[in-house]
């Protein structure tokens, strides 16, 4: 597809589901039956397209043939326009208007910033529930519009649009439930508060990748702001420095998930300290972290780590969460330090006629090398070599350690064992 100039919605569509890239199969929403004569009635004969239409990159600058399009999208339910060069929002009512079935509309990266969206445009799109604006710069003006004519939009997709500050709208938008407005600048957290005021019923806020920096807001206020979210996903925000930011969370009434990789306040503990420490303290009622379900078990665990973490600190360094979890388990003892790694070498005894020597040996030396070890000790060859082990618990007497590729460590030598050594009989 030549993408260098523009192309009406409706010459893509047709060129796109034609029968030679897109063969017909029978079925609802399985393909596309093109008429014989393009320039026939297209409601004699429509296309059958599926209820899912993705023209994105197609060099879409406007809409076409309006009347094509409502005849042959009366079915369609969902479209991608990503990616294409439409700058007037009036050639993106005609498409819209014209598929009254319209629930999810993508329409990122298309430079619409160039115009201004009118409400009777606007009204347009009033069926959407799912809109997406990512990278369209769209303004907060023409969000204003789009939130007072869309009475049952679910889900808006606001990312990479360099909003570096928040502009309430005139009217509050009941029906949002998930806000994904990723990629910004929003540094200040009086620009996001303004959120929780246009958005009362938001379930799901997707903040990753702003600049938002310490939580300025009392635990009453941040309840009232946000009263029915249930998950916030705050990954690489770079401006939360200080635990007391983590624990404004809490202060959300109805809080279950929290995404929270890539903050700097983390960045100095291990994964393990991090998960646990979040999981006991900050963020004490979360089911869900960082895409992961806390079990009852781990939070248990986790609880009992933070009391252990922090034993050794000074009093005025202990959070309070700390004394309500001494409340809850008591003073618990350290956790005895055991070392889990296998023994790399040990001290044995080596017998040889009448000699005994004491030797620290490799176990991750193969029996063929513990005999050139031993040649100078023992004053024979390693052809001319038998050795034998002898495990100072086994019931059954020395073990000849015939096989020259085996490991030490296989015999399970410990320190105290012996290793027995003669020439071989000629």
């Amino acid at each position: 597809m030549d993408q260098s100039s523009g192309r009406s919605f409706m010459q893509v569509l047709c060129e796109k589901y034609s029968p030679e890239n897109f063969p017909y199969r029978r079925g609802p929403g399985m393909g596309v039956h093109v008429p014989a004569t393009p320039q026939g009635s297209p409601m004699k004969d429509r296309l059958n397209l599926p209820s899912v239409l993705v023209l994105n990159s197609c060099g879409i600058t406007c809409a076409g043939d309006e009347n094509e399009i409502a005849a042959f999208c009366a079915h369609v339910s969902e479209l991608d326009l990503s990616d294409n060069k439409l700058e007037d929002w009036h050639e993106v009512s005609k498409i819209v208007s014209n598929v009254p079935h319209l629930e999810f509309l993508n329409l990122s990266s298309n430079p619409l910033s160039l115009s201004v969206l009118e409400r009777r445009c606007a009204g347009s799109f009033a069926g959407v529930r799912k809109l997406v604006l990512n990278n369209s710069k769209a303004s907060w003006e023409t969000v204003h519009t789009i939130l007072q004519e869309l009475p049952d939009l679910e889900e808006l997709f606001l990312c990479l649009n360099d909003y570096e500050t928040v502009s309430c709208s005139p009217v509050c938008c009941q029906s949002l439930k998930l806000l994904h407005i990723t990629d910004n600048n929003l540094q200040d957290w009086t620009e996001i508060r303004k959120l929780g005021i246009m958005f009362p019923s938001l379930d799901t806020l997707i903040l990753a990748n702003n600049n938002l920096t310490t939580i300025e807001e009392s635990e009453d206020s941040l309840a009232r702001l946000f009263p029915n979210l249930r998950s916030i996903n705050l990954h690489k925000s770079a401006g939360l420095h200080c635990w007391e930011d983590i624990d404004k969370l809490n202060s959300f009434p109805k809080l279950e998930e929290v995404k929270l990789l890539g903050i700097p306040l983390l960045q100095s503990y291990t994964t393990e300290e991090r998960r646990k420490l979040l999981i006991a303290s900050r963020l004490p009622s979360i089911v869900k972290l960082n895409g992961s379900i806390v079990a009852d078990g781990e939070r248990e665990d986790s609880e009992r780590f933070f009391i252990r973490y922090y034993m050794e600190f000074p009093e005025e360094e202990v959070p309070f969460r700390y004394h309500e979890l001494v409340t809850k388990y008591g003073k618990l003892e350290p956790l005895a330090v055991v070392d889990l790694r296998p023994q790399s070498s040990v001290k044995v005894e080596v017998h040889f006629q009448d000699k005994v020597e004491e030797m620290s040996i490799r176990l991750d030396q193969t029996v063929a090398e513990l005999k050139k070890h031993l040649k100078t000790v023992v004053q024979l060859s390693t052809s001319n070599m038998l050795l034998f082990y002898l495990d100072q618990e086994a019931p059954f007497g020395p073990e000849e350690m015939k096989y020259s590729s085996r490991a030490l460590h296989s015999y399970g030598i410990r320190d105290g064992d012996k290793i027995y050594v003669e020439p071989r009989m000629k």
